[in-house]
């Protein structure tokens, strides 16, 4: 296992902000993992698990602890059944299944990031969520101090949130299990209406699962959203805030608020989020808000391509990137009484 001291921390994440760690350990095996987390928990030691880096905020004084990056591997197929190690680069194993005609996952290409971090914010993106194809969950539980094989019904899936997410201090992910769709190399119907219709197809259909995949690529691309050292609008975490789900009153006072703010004739984008909520979009409220693409005279700004993704420009600090994000939180509540949540882990800091 590979140790480093008083080393950088920004490299390993996709905002490429925040200051060193004490010590900087690199695990390659589940049995590396599970001595780094034990031994950090027996001495006292402050934690930080670090897999791709892709939703990741770290203050600009660093971590004081241990950071453990975990690059294991491990890539199984069986059938329709697959299983990753949580060091496992997403959007390739995204492609392997593709190439394998599989579907399930294939519309969550280009997110960036570890295959250990997918159920711990459920990610999501294009009408998929993994909860959907999860199946189990192998994690280190530094409670009983024991490894414990989750199934999906007991990892507490919602929108963006887990069980894992819930209690952070707790699970640390090792193995990720999905059952995927053998449908004759076609996608899973598409269920977000931009995807199909860029496709040219209607909502609910399938398409060849590579076309697919190669066309939320595109999509993603064109909104900043797949990682390019050389394009600082891709210098972020994705979304920096979740979509706001609202229940009734709240949603009635938006809608309010939109009406006097825009006009009686302006509809929000509203989706139902089940007992009697609806989603609005972070996106819509930050630029309606006046916050539009490339907002922003300092270091982090918000990307020129996408609303939704806050950016560092090249020379910004942590401070720089949450002064934008206040500035965000705050004028979107002015304008609709809507409070916008982060969506990205803060190390050391706080919005």
């Amino acid at each position: 296992m590979q140790e480093l001291h008083d080393a950088p921390l920004a490299p390993l994440t996709t905002f490429r902000l925040g200051g060193p760690a004490t010590r900087l350990l690199t695990a390659t095996t589940d049995a590396e993992v599970v001595a780094a987390v034990a031994e950090a928990d027996a001495s006292g030691t402050p934690l930080l698990v670090i897999g791709g880096g892709s939703n990741l905020v770290i203050g600009d004084k660093g971590f004081d602890g241990t950071a453990l990056r975990i690059a294991t591997k491990g890539f199984t197929l069986s059938g329709t059944s697959l299983e990753l190690a949580a060091g496992e680069v997403w959007t390739d194993a995204v492609a392997r299944t593709v190439e394998a005609g599989l579907a399930g996952i294939e519309c969550l290409a280009g997110i960036p990031g570890s295959a250990g971090a997918t159920p711990i914010q459920n990610v999501g993106a294009y009408g998929q969520e993994v909860s959907s194809t999860i199946t189990e969950v192998v994690a280190y539980d530094r409670h009983t101090r024991e490894t414990v094989t989750l199934p999906n019904a007991e990892c507490s899936f919602s929108y963006r949130h887990s069980r894992f997410k819930a209690e952070p201090d707790r699970f640390v992910v090792l193995r990720v299990r999905f059952a995927l769709e053998e449908a004759g190399g076609l996608s899973a119907p598409l269920a977000y209406p931009e995807t199909a219709r860029a496709m040219g197809v209607q909502q609910g259909e399938r398409v060849a699962a590579s076309a697919a995949r190669e066309t939320v690529l595109k999509l993603r691309a064109g909104k900043g959203m797949v990682l390019d050292p050389d394009d600082h609008d891709t210098w972020s975490a994705g979304s920096f805030f979740t979509n706001p789900i609202l229940d009734e009153a709240a949603f009635q006072d938006f809608l309010a608020r939109v009406h006097e703010r825009l006009g009686p004739d302006v509809t929000p984008p509203a989706f139902p989020a089940g007992d009697g909520r609806t989603k609005t979009s972070a996106a819509w409220l930050i630029d309606r808000a006046g916050f539009t693409k490339g907002y922003g005279s300092g270091p982090a700004r918000i990307s020129t391509k996408h609303t939704l993704a806050l950016t560092n420009r090249g020379e910004a600090t942590t401070e720089d990137l949450l002064a934008l994000a206040r500035e965000v939180v705050a004028g979107v509540h002015a304008a609709f009484g809507v409070t916008l949540v982060n969506e990205p882990v803060t190390v050391g800091v706080t919005l």
